[in-house]
């Protein structure tokens, strides 16, 4: 097991301060860089223990705050209200200040000398999901794993054409992952981002899991499920192997 170090710190989008948690392994050479992308909820403890858990694996791991302009610092727990709070938040945002502050936490990475240039990881769950897979539109992204993202086959941040309509943009491998069970996100949207995929790329899957709930890879939630989790995060780290 690897030994890392944490920060919190900020990175710029033009005059844009954005805070970040930033994990990276204590390594003898450059290794890839990975933008973990938030829940609702802020940049909480569950995003920061995937960033920390990341870097354990030997990735340099950067959680960006993605409310930054309307609630900086926003960290909630799972409770009804914290869920309400998150979804008047996460309705602010468009796609358009979203792939532009993930830029900004890329080229951060990119400027750290433990850090690979070639190649960059991105893996967002829930909200953080759906920004996930609009990220791997961005030409240094070239691994996604994108974790119950409502909406990706109905809307985009700020209003337009649905996110799925992207995915021709699409230039690495996406993994996504849905709970059969997630009540939030209908079989036929899991369908039609399956195949909107399929058809960029044979190699993108989309994984089920019987019996999982929407947040079933976070074990601070009602919802969780270990065994979908634990074969899930395999999926994950063989995904960023791969590159």
């Amino acid at each position: 097991m690897l030994e890392i170090t944490t920060q919190q710190i900020q990175v710029f989008n033009e005059d844009l301060g954005i805070n970040v948690y930033l994990a990276i392994p204590k390594t003898d050479h450059p290794v890839m860089g990975i933008v973990v992308l938030q829940e609702i909820f802020g940049v909480n403890a569950h995003i920061q223990d995937i960033t920390r858990r990341l870097a354990v694996e030997g990735y340099a791991a950067i959680a960006p705050a993605l409310y930054q302009r309307t609630a900086p610092g926003l960290e909630t727990g799972y409770t009804a209200e914290s869920v309400e709070i998150g979804r008047r938040y996460k309705d602010q945002t468009t796609a358009a200040e979203l792939l532009g502050d993930i830029q900004a936490a890329i080229q951060y990475l990119q400027s750290l000398p433990e850090v690979k240039q070639e190649a960059v990881g991105c893996i967002g769950f829930c909200f953080g999901g759906h920004v996930a897979y609009l990220a791997a539109t961005l030409n240094s992204i070239k691994a996604t794993a994108s974790f119950y993202g409502a909406g990706i086959a109905t809307f985009t941040p700020g209003g337009g054409s649905a996110t799925i309509t992207q995915t021709p943009k699409i230039k690495g491998t996406v993994y996504a992952f849905f709970g059969l069970e997630d009540a939030s996100i209908p079989p036929e949207q899991v369908e039609a981002i399956e195949k909107a995929l399929s058809q960029v790329n044979p190699v993108n899957r989309v994984f089920r899991y019987e019996g999982a709930e929407h947040g079933f890879f976070c074990d601070q939630r009602a919802s969780y499920n270990k065994v979908a989790a634990d074969d899930a995060w395999e999926k994950v780290l063989s995904l960023f192997k791969a590159e």
